[in-house]
């Protein structure tokens, strides 16, 4: 056998090796319609952002040029944000959003996480009307039911108290909770269960080591909702809690709203620190959000 033999197959498969493709061209143009939504979507984000912008320009400004008619101060104060904690009790009042917030979220998975899993795997005689009682406690506002509470945990000794915000702000994230988890626990095939159970575990460690970890989205949608829910309260803090080392952050930025003047670089100081670990805490964790959401809408 020839070298010209060995060599024509080998030419041949260079032969039949597809063209790469072309280049896009680099003067590409944007089509009107593109940029139109480009534009709306800019514009509609610069009419959302003035806001928190214009918060944080008062927060920076010094106190002899708050009632100035410019947009931007001569001079920016960054010692308002030290002030405003040393000059308030809002050093306490963020220990109390964070013993609340965290105390009411894990309430509130220790709770719907049973619920959730018996009515999405159990059929029992009620279920329906169980599920339909869920959805009917959401109707039902703090507001509302704020002199019942009052009297209750007046009779109860348990006014200014943490453990009676993190029960509260339990009970009313409670039903969202259990919806969103039944929701997706539903959606996860019981046959990877019953797999699990076969290899020797009881349904408790199948629930822990099967359930849960795919259920986690849907958990974490809890967490954050419950989360947030808790922390931006208002109502039941400033009636339940009286004393000012008690009250949670949003009763506690309030107290710079006097009479007759507001304190406006302190108030939004503590805006400020108020909505910063959130923003931070969802930005981390949004697809897991969305994922949530949206489980159980697709079978």
């Amino acid at each position: 056998m020839t070298q010209q033999t060995l060599t024509e197959p080998r030419t041949a498969q260079r032969r039949r090796r597809p063209a790469a493709p072309a280049a896009p061209p680099a003067g590409r143009r944007l089509r009107p319609r593109t940029m139109v939504v480009a534009a709306t979507a800019w514009l509609l984000a610069a009419v959302f952002l003035l806001p928190y912008a214009q918060m944080v320009i008062t927060a920076l400004r010094p106190a002899d040029e708050l009632r100035d008619n410019t947009y931007l101060p001569e001079h920016f104060a960054w010692s308002n944000f030290v002030d405003v904690w040393r000059e308030s009790n809002l050093g306490s009042n963020l220990r109390v959003t964070l013993l609340v917030a965290g105390g009411s979220t894990v309430l509130v998975l220790l709770v719907a996480l049973p619920a959730a899993y018996y009515t999405a795997r159990m059929t029992f005689r009620g279920r329906k009307l169980f599920l339909l009682l869920v959805l009917v406690t959401q109707m039902f506002q703090p507001t509302s039911l704020l002199v019942g509470l009052y009297r209750e945990f007046y009779q109860l000794d348990m006014l200014n108290s943490v453990w009676t915000l993190i029960l509260c702000n339990a009970a009313f994230n409670l039903a969202f909770a259990i919806w969103i988890l039944s929701a997706y626990i539903g959606s996860i095939p019981v046959a990877l269960e019953e797999a699990a159970m076969i290899d020797g575990l009881s349904r408790f460690r199948a629930l822990l080591r099967v359930t849960l970890p795919l259920a986690l989205p849907g958990v974490v949608t809890a967490v954050i909702f419950t989360f947030i829910a808790a922390w931006n309260e208002f109502v039941m803090g400033l009636t339940l809690s009286t004393v000012p080392d008690s009250q949670p952050l949003t009763v506690g930025i309030n107290s710079f709203v006097g009479n007759y003047t507001v304190q406006w670089n302190f108030l939004f100081a503590g805006s400020i620190v108020a909505i910063l670990p959130v923003v931070v805490l969802f930005a981390f964790i949004e697809r897991q959000v969305v994922s949530g959401l949206t489980a159980g809408s697709v079978k």
